[in-house]
């Protein structure tokens, strides 16, 4: 067993409170990892209440059965070790007509990070993989050494918001033609001379992010939940999100607000948006100092929640 754990969720009180827990309940925890959020949900329910919990990789429920009170042997824990873009099938295959609730923690684990093996991190030089389902067919490798320059260029643009990502792909097909691209170290020395040098870490993290982004399709993955889960909800039944980067939150957000992932906005005859949800704020919320202190990775996160409506009316103009 290791002291690392395996992931701290951040805004954890927050959270909670925006789900608006009733004891008897059904809740979605899309995103269980550490099982921090799911352990302050069930805390919240009664007997009659519910969790369905979700994730995609095995090592998450390994850890959690290796606990002493794992929340696994709980009978109102439901776990599927599945990514969260099946919840619809899932749910049907449950008999769960309805929730109550639905929390995703876009944020990658601790465990990902820390685990240097799994490839995720710049800071150890492992195997390119990146897969949240290590049964999953595409890792990092076979996206470097197999996508074209086309492809690569706008994944670090799309996905890294990187200024430079015609460079870096052309960077990688010249390197790949002399060798396979296996390892972390050989990426980052293929990248590095097109970094610069006062923003080099910074940037790195935003060539592994695009590249863990499309090994995993989140963006896709993420879309597929916000349509799904919505249409799962009862009538005043929340939907609270976690995400850590601009990419994912502006969608989060655009979602919220117009019930699509592109912010196109419709409106009834009388100016209504005509959305499945209402944000419950729209200015996300961050953690404040005390929590950043104590887990640095809280830094980048920002939460949003949002509440179904009735005729798909988010909000009215005064």
């Amino acid at each position: 067993m290791t002291d690392i754990p395996y992931h701290i969720p951040a805004l954890l009180k927050e959270t909670i409170e925006l789900l608006h827990i009733q004891p008897d309940g059904v809740y979605v925890d899309a995103t269980f990892g550490g099982g921090g959020h799911s352990r302050a949900i069930l805390d919240c329910l009664g007997n009659e209440g519910k969790l369905i919990v979700f994730d995609q990789d095995a090592d998450a429920f390994a850890n959690q059965k290796s606990m002493k009170n794992s929340l696994l042997d709980d009978d109102r824990v439901i776990a599927v070790n599945a990514n969260f873009k099946y919840i619809k099938r899932f749910l049907r295959f449950y008999g769960i007509a309805k929730i109550d609730g639905v929390l995703a923690d876009l944020g990658v684990s601790f465990h990902h990070f820390d685990a240097a093996e799994r490839g995720f991190s710049f800071r150890t030089d492992a195997p390119l993989d990146m897969r949240m389902n290590q049964h999953a067919q595409i890792n990092a490798q076979k996206v470097l050494n197999n996508y074209t320059e086309q492809q690569l260029a706008d994944i670090f643009y799309l996905y890294g918001e990187l200024r430079q990502s015609r460079q870096i792909a052309s960077a990688i097909c010249r390197a790949r033609a002399k060798n396979g691209i296996e390892t972390t170290s050989q990426l980052i020395d293929i990248v590095k001379p097109f970094l610069k040098n006062d923003r080099e870490k910074k940037e790195l993290a935003c060539v592994f992010q695009a590249l863990r982004i499309d090994v995993n399709d989140e963006m896709g993955a993420l879309k597929t939940l916000l349509y799904d889960a919505t249409e799962a909800l009862t009538e005043q039944g929340r939907f609270v999100i976690l995400s850590y980067h601009s990419i994912e939150d502006r969608i989060v957000k655009n979602f919220f607000k117009t019930g699509n992932a592109e912010g196109r906005v419709e409106k009834d005859f009388y100016g209504n948006i005509l959305a499945p949800l209402k944000p419950e704020s729209n200015k996300a919320i961050v953690a404040d100092q005390t929590e950043i202190d104590n887990n640095p990775r809280a830094r980048s996160a920002k939460l949003r929640a949002a509440v179904k409506t009735k005729d798909n009316k988010a909000n009215t103009n005064k």
